[in-house]
């Protein structure tokens, strides 16, 4: 973990949506330097399944050293955001960093994306960050520190962060242009850089995208909390980046990230928009690089080899025990699209386990719709299924702990396959 240095005592810090997960995190690294934050979110009841308010957040932070200022911000809602502003400059005295963090996600394609979620992403995502920038500039030009930070990603074309959540990736892609247009707008002035995860991190609004299965795949808050400290220490000159919290904290010597991770050892999900094949992840070894934007040649997939989904299946079938079936528990179902396609079992549950063309006799637990080429990559261990389920190639349906068993399984049958 990186230590406090107290850099930020007495500064004013305004973070949208602090008053859980990653906000509430930076706010509370701020916190123990003596740092005045302003609690800027909606929450001022707390849900049942996502918990935290403005005032529990402003307690917390009063008790980890810092002062607190809780205002109810939509950041949908201009007249909110300017009145939250003001109240801060009067009881602060001014603005030193905003940090943009207030988001909405549905990682729902063109059809299935009702309009009303399309206009809530583009008006919390893109129109909230340059609203509440807008508001903030002003003051943050009278600050010595004078930062914004967005909780965006790289900026990265490649389509296939478009594919399966077209809406999602413009409304955040949003606030990344918002990085790009006002570095150079107010360079020398005003630093502007975006911050993004290189793994998922694990919130209360991830338990609820994935299952609370998907915790163990993921780091803590604390990860992006530290690199976002890291940040608030360098000099105005320090602009329009587009950083990765690994990188940067890797720069600061730190070199241990099992301290980050949920559960030390396991596997943890790349987050989205970040290529993970080398030759793409190559354009981000920098925190500061922009990404270079060049067309990319897709090469179409190989053919699978004839009865490939069922040779993958008889293999599977002779893995299975009653050991495996007792540690599952589970029957998952596969819609297969392509040659030798079609609807496939694996049961779990009953004594032994059994494979099968056709739907199973139970109702499957997980219901999981890829190609037959992906299938058999994911199954021989040359895809990983986080990263198929992340870039689309791969849909679930039902439970996702159950899902993440069947990972487990799999990779113990990779040498088989």
């Amino acid at each position: 973990m990186l230590p406090n240095t107290g850099k930020l005592s007495g500064c004013t810090i305004f973070i949208t949506g602090a008053s859980r997960g990653i906000g509430k995190a930076i706010a509370l690294k701020a916190a123990k330097d003596g740092a005045n934050v302003v609690i800027a979110a909606k929450t001022t009841q707390a849900h049942p399944k996502l918990p935290g308010t403005i005032y529990t957040a402003a307690e917390e932070i009063k008790a980890a050293g810092g002062k607190a200022l809780p205002c109810v911000v939509d950041v949908r809602d201009e007249q909110q955001i300017n009145n939250a502003v003001e109240k801060a400059v009067e009881k602060f005295g001014g603005i030193d960093i905003l940090v943009n963090n207030a988001s909405a996600i549905s990682l729902t394609n063109t059809l299935e994306t009702p309009t009303k979620r399309v206009d809530l992403m583009m008006n919390v995502n893109t129109r909230g960050t340059y609203l509440t920038s807008k508001a903030c500039i002003p003051y943050l030009k009278n600050s010595k520190i004078a930062h914004i930070l967005n909780l965006s990603p790289p900026l990265n074309l490649n389509p296939l962060w478009f594919k399966q959540h077209c809406a999602y990736t413009i409304a955040k892609y949003g606030m990344s242009m918002c990085v790009l247009g006002m570095a150079e707008e107010f360079k020398g002035e005003i630093a502007v850089n975006a911050l993004w995860p290189k793994t998922t991190i694990h919130t209360a609004a991830m338990d609820m995208l994935g299952g609370s299965g998907i915790k163990r795949q993921c780091r803590k808050v604390d990860i992006i909390a530290d690199a976002a400290y890291c940040i608030f220490k360098k000099p105005k000159s320090f602009t329009g980046n587009f950083i990765i919290d690994e990188n940067i904290l890797k720069e600061e010597g730190i070199k241990n990230f099992d301290v980050y991770a949920i559960a030390p050892g396991h596997p943890l999900i790349p987050d989205f928009f970040l290529d993970e094949q080398p030759d793409t992840t190559k354009k981000m070894e920098s925190h500061g690089a922009i990404p270079e934007l060049k067309e990319e040649t897709l090469q179409p997939p190989p053919k699978p080899r004839s009865g490939a989904v069922e040779e993958t299946f008889r293999i599977v079938k002779d893995s299975l025990s009653d050991d495996v079936v007792k540690a599952t528990q589970a029957v998952y179902q596969f819609e297969l699209s392509g040659e030798d396609g079609g609807t496939w079992f694996l049961d779990l549950k009953s004594k032994g386990g059994n494979v099968g063309y056709g739907e199973p006799s139970d109702r499957a637990d997980v219901v999981m719709s890829m190609s037959t080429d992906d299938f058999v990559k994911m199954f021989s261990g040359k895809l990983k299924p986080t990263m198929a389920f992340m870039s689309g190639k791969l849909k679930v349906k039902g439970n996702m702990a159950l899902a993440i068993k069947l990972e487990k399984l799999m990779n113990q049958m990779n040498a088989k396959l």
